[in-house]
């Protein structure tokens, strides 16, 4: 094998290592933090939890500002992608259903960073805010445009675009923000695969009857 396959080699294992210690670092780093908050978590605690040497921590995320804004910044890119999937090609009674059951499974897949998501916002969003006004609002923008296509193709009722999606990320989002007080009031210790799909089925029904839009 020659120098430069080696070489290359080489250069994508070192890539995949870096790729899944950041991928470890996040995904503790989004455990702690939600259930410890941004000043109960520490650099050393993130480190000890992912097997890593703090220094290795640093290495990708110089403090845990910059961590913690990681952690929502990941989330909210998944977020925004799953809204740029709906098109205006697409009919909104199969684009909002995958909308709804994508928004519910990282409400079961990742709910501590659907609550860092929501403390962060009741206080202010002093870490988000810029991303929010620029990245997210674009998207946001675009997305109800989406809606208001929808609308002039006679594919949904004129309703509000801007208040659907609220309401989509209100509803969906709840799964993760209040699970705790979901289970007691379905007396269990937590919400399961039993839970997630029947609200998947009624929140998709509500909204497309809501819409106007004919069932599946």
């Amino acid at each position: 094998m020659s120098k430069a396959a080696t070489s290359g080699i080489k250069r994508r294992k070192l890539a995949d290592i870096r790729k899944d210690n950041l991928d470890q670092i996040l995904a503790v780093a989004e455990q702690l933090f939600g259930e410890n908050g941004y000043s109960g978590t520490t650099i050393a605690a993130i480190a000890a939890k992912a097997n890593l040497p703090k220094a290795n921590v640093l290495y990708y995320f110089k403090t845990k500002e910059a961590l913690y804004k990681g952690v929502l910044s990941r989330l909210l890119v998944l977020w925004m992608s799953h809204m740029d999937q709906m098109t205006a090609d697409q009919h909104p009674n199969v684009a909002l259903r995958q909308y709804i059951l994508q928004k519910i499974k990282m409400s079961k897949e990742h709910p501590n960073a659907s609550r860092i998501f929501a403390a962060e916002i009741l206080h202010g969003a002093p870490y988000l805010k810029q991303q929010l006004a620029t990245d997210l609002k674009q998207q946001f923008d675009k997305t109800c445009q989406v809606f208001r296509q929808w609308i002039a193709k006679q594919w949904m009722e004129p309703i509000n675009p801007e208040h659907l999606l609220f309401m989509i990320w209100s509803s969906t989002q709840a799964y993760a923000d209040h699970a705790l007080q979901c289970s007691m009031m379905l007396e269990k210790p937590s919400l399961d695969e039993s839970d997630y799909e029947p609200g998947v089925e009624f929140l998709t029904r509500m909204v497309l009857k809501g819409c106007g839009i004919k069932l599946l």
